[in-house]
């Protein structure tokens, strides 16, 4: 009986949390900002920029360019005949609109690219459509395209000569040529990546095959076709100066090759200029379009 109060008295009391001379609890770690909370970094990974950052981020690259540029030609470290100078190049490109009417090679060459990449997406996007939601049509037609779309553009003109002669429905089908193929494969693909779940319920509510392409398929790939269409597009502007190159009489392709003829560097970077400043005009028309047109697929 002894032993029992012993034991008890050996038994260290377990202390309590409201008694004062209770141990305090071990601290908890601190937790960790959220990210949205942490200090933002001009140049951390992913991190977004802002509309005027990044307008004042892309002058400052043409302004850099076009200062390095000045600087080897005005400073003699390049022979004009080899790279004309920023002011050199103005001028040549004054003398095009003032006195060889260049407003009208432009509009030849803009109606040939609107042209041709008109009629290659009118008939592409439907077959590319019906091969991305059939696996049968996509199973016979993408070996052919897939095949075609390796094939340089620029191969097809002594034989478009031939058929179609040097007018405008060889420059036409140059282009049509160029972009058909890459348009018919990438749409494809985009509407042959859509959600099976939004299918298997479209069918689950009772619509039939017709119904699930023309409102399951198609208004989600909607976005994703035209964005394939605007790098397309890109893309006919390089076909257009290789249609103009040869047999020509008018397009800003020409102008580059007369002038490469007469050793005048100043035209020949205007014309390119000229180009690349039509192309990304139309870039940005195109990307405001599909933002109106396709508000939702950012939600």
């Amino acid at each position: 009986m002894s032993a029992l109060p012993a034991a008890a008295a050996s038994v260290a009391p377990v202390p309590s949390a409201a008694s004062p001379g209770a141990a305090a609890p071990a601290a908890l770690p601190p937790i960790a900002a959220p990210v949205s909370a942490r200090r933002r970094r001009a140049l951390a990974p992913l991190e977004p920029v802002g509309g005027t950052a990044r307008w004042m981020l892309g002058l400052g690259f043409f302004v850099l360019f076009v200062a390095v540029w000045a600087f080897f030609t005005l400073g003699g470290f390049v022979p004009p005949t080899f790279l004309a100078s920023p002011v050199t190049m103005v001028r040549e490109g004054w003398l095009l609109f003032t006195e060889y009417n260049f407003i009208h090679d432009i509009g030849m060459t803009v109606w040939r690219v609107v042209g041709g990449f008109a009629l290659a997406s009118v008939l592409a996007v439907p077959l590319g459509i019906a091969m991305g939601a059939y696996k049968g049509v996509e199973a016979f037609f993408e070996p052919f395209v897939s095949f075609c779309r390796y094939l340089p553009a620029s191969a097809f003109i002594p034989l478009l000569i031939l058929w179609a002669g040097i007018g405008e429905t060889q420059k036409l089908l140059v282009i049509f040529i160029g972009s058909f193929f890459q348009v018919v494969l990438m749409v494809a693909v985009t509407v042959g990546s859509a959600r099976r779940d939004l299918v298997e319920a479209a069918y689950t509510l009772g619509a039939g095959d017709r119904g699930v392409i023309a409102r399951v398929l198609i208004p989600g790939a909607a976005p994703g076709i035209a964005e394939t269409l605007r790098l397309v597009l890109g893309w006919a502007w390089t076909y257009v100066i290789v249609a103009e190159l040869i047999g020509s009489s008018s397009g800003i392709g020409h102008m580059i090759t007369d002038s490469q003829a007469l050793l005048n560097t100043g035209q020949i970077i205007f014309g390119i200029i000229v180009i690349g400043i039509i192309g990304l005009v139309s870039d940005f028309a195109f990307k405001a379009a599909n933002r109106r047109l396709f508000a939702w697929s950012t939600l």
